[in-house]
């Protein structure tokens, strides 16, 4: 087991040079001038605008800029932004907002997921099977922006059960809508992946052997059928959960959270690169780590994976 979690983790370090390497190139070719941005429509003298370049070495070649900033990362240091304050400092005030609205949407999205998962697995080329099918499809194709714009208009704004933006109500009210939002278009994915291994196992033989020694059918889908089901489903739900904090960007611009989100709407109108960088690089350290949690927690559920 050892062997296998330092392969993981020293497989983890290209992706997370290819991945910052990529970003910071997006970054660097946005279009505009940050310190214009930074100074609006009063223009600061020359030599303010040469030494705020100077100091955050905006004149230097792409790779210089790139290096400086991955030696900075090696040391924990994400940067800095315009205002002089550390750009690691702004995600940790913020993070807690988007945690909270991500751990929210995945617990809603695994309990409808496999709620709906297992219904249709139970019930293959029955109705139950149907509806599971029509839910993915319908929810698989319909893009979360405009579910989510919906759900503001006619819950928050024409029904007034919730409030359309903010999170003055707090927790959970302020985060139910936006988290459930989340948890409708990412639910869709899980329900299809669930019913599908369901009903591979359901078909093996060992099952029919089960079947066969007189065990009750309650002990053979539950104690035999889910369990073995279950494996990819908790492979896809660990990794998901990483993907909730991206997928939370979103969703709080649009229902104006004071998240990371937010943060990352107003770095990129603000063209503050370092910003945008710090906050896409933290997100993909996140993703690899839950990810690397989900590799050794599939080695020991199937050993096989070890070798």
């Amino acid at each position: 087991m050892l062997g296998y979690t330092v392969r993981r983790i020293l497989q983890m370090v290209p992706v997370v040079l290819g991945a910052t390497f990529i970003i910071y190139a997006l970054t660097f070719l946005m279009p505009g001038d940050p310190v214009a941005a930074l100074t609006g429509s009063r223009p600061l003298p020359e030599s303010t605008v040469a030494q705020i370049r100077l100091a955050y070495h905006l004149d230097d070649p792409f790779l210089v800029q790139y290096g400086n900033y991955m030696l900075g990362l090696l040391q924990g240091n994400f940067g800095i932004d315009f205002f002089g304050r550390p750009v690691l400092g702004l995600i940790l005030e913020r993070l807690p907002v988007t945690f909270a609205l991500a751990m929210t949407a995945w617990v809603l999205k695994m309990a409808i997921g496999l709620a709906i998962g297992v219904y249709g697995g139970l019930r293959n080329g029955q109705a139950g099977d149907h509806f599971a099918l029509v839910f993915t499809v319908i929810f698989l194709g319909i893009p979360g922006f405009v579910i989510a714009l919906g759900a503001q208009t006619v819950f928050g704004v024409q029904l007034g059960w919730v409030d359309p933006a903010g999170i003055r109500a707090g927790w959970p009210l302020a985060f139910i809508l936006p988290a459930l939002v989340m948890a409708i278009e990412a639910s869709a994915g899980l329900a299809r992946l669930t019913r599908t291994s369901l009903v591979d196992v359901l078909r093996a033989e060992y099952l029919r052997t089960a079947r066969a020694k007189g065990l009750s059918p309650r002990r053979v889908i539950w104690g035999h059928a889910l369990r073995n089901a279950m494996i990819p489903v908790v492979t896809y739900l660990g990794l998901s959960l990483a993907g909730m904090l991206g997928g939370a960007v979103i969703i709080e611009a649009i229902f104006n959270m004071p998240g990371i989100g937010g943060l990352m709407v107003t770095a990129i109108n603000n063209k503050e690169g370092t910003v945008v960088v710090g906050i896409a690089t933290m997100l993909v350290l996140v993703y690899l780590v839950f990810n690397l949690l989900v590799d050794l927690l599939y080695g020991i559920i199937d050993p096989r994976v070890r070798i």
